[in-house]
């Protein structure tokens, strides 16, 4: 018996499926999950001695490789300080600067600690913001756990073959519109239904769509999303978890030349920690508590530690 079997065997004693998030299980992929020992630039050491090139990259939140020196520094410097406040820290102001000179949609940002509480806070914003309550995402696509999403969703959902979650009652993605992808006809009905009943707040959509199985989009597909996002009121959301600051520094719609109303960012943006953002219009993100009446809060949100990793 390997390490890996043994703590896997361990494991699944007391956490659920031996693993904390699904994908973790190699239920894809077949066998024992491997146990990680630690990291060196591209390659993981396993429990077992083993050392492989890591392809994955803790799923893309490691741009720049395992235990890169500068930022293993920062992070180091940071929690030297302390880890946590309660209070803003200037870190999160020049974090937040940096963003918004990155990224062309944004001109405010919130910090939060994962992608699914980034798209999860969006919608909601999106929400408050136009008085809708629709949501129209896209087949297959993933943008996080939060219930109202877990809707022919893509990731680790497309992977265990389910078509939602055991747990989502039927209210919770009853304002959910879902269509296909790379389909105007498709969403343009779906637009023009909506207005009959109220009209939609929010499109949400993966500018390059990773985790239904990485699909091309139609050469300007994104710009008549944008176009019919404009014609109905609906707010445009563009979900870069993945693709923020990886398909360049403005991440996907400044490679593409499409400005969104909101773009949720993660994975990148801590360095390997626990960190992401959403933001765009500040006239938008101006209807968030305390400013607005949207609420939306986290004790460690802009966590000093993430934050330094980040920038």
């Amino acid at each position: 018996m390997t390490r890996s079997d043994d703590l896997f065997e361990r494991a699944s004693r007391v956490i659920p499926g031996g693993v904390n998030s699904p994908v973790r299980a190699f239920g894809a992929v077949g066998g024992v999950p491997r146990f990680a020992s630690h990291g060196e630039g591209a390659y993981l050491v396993t429990t077992d001695g083993e050392r492989l090139v890591d392809y994955v990259q803790s799923w893309g939140a490691l741009l720049f490789g395992h235990a890169r020196p500068e930022i293993v520094r920062a992070a180091v410097r940071a929690v030297e300080r302390g880890s946590s406040y309660g209070l803003p820290t200037e870190a999160e102001v020049l974090l937040a600067e940096a963003v918004a000179r990155l990224v062309p949609s944004v001109e405010m940002l919130r910090l939060v600690s994962s992608g699914t509480e980034a798209t999860m806070s969006a919608i909601r914003l999106a929400r408050g913001f136009t008085g809708r309550s629709k949501l129209v995402k896209f087949a297959g696509c993933y943008h996080g756990h939060s219930d109202g999403l877990l809707a022919q969703a893509g990731s680790g959902v497309a992977t265990f073959g389910l078509p939602g979650s055991a747990g989502v009652p039927a209210s919770a993605t009853a304002d959910t519109i879902v269509v296909p992808l790379n389909d105007l006809d498709a969403l343009t009905a779906a637009l023009k239904a909506a207005d009959g009943e109220g009209g939609t707040a929010a499109v949400i959509i993966e500018p390059v769509p990773a985790n239904t199985g990485v699909i091309e989009l139609a050469p300007g597909y994104l710009a008549e999303v944008r176009r019919s996002c404009d014609e109905h009121g609906a707010l445009l959301i563009f979900d870069e978890v993945i693709t923020g600051f990886r398909l360049g520094p403005g991440g996907a719609q400044e490679r593409f030349g499409v400005t969104p109303d909101l773009t949720t960012l993660g994975k990148v943006l801590g360095g390997g920690f626990p960190l992401a953002a959403f933001g765009g219009r500040a006239e938008v993100m101006e209807r968030l508590a305390p400013a607005g009446d949207v609420y939306q809060a986290g004790t460690l949100s802009g966590n000093p530690v993430a934050v330094a990793a980040g920038l």
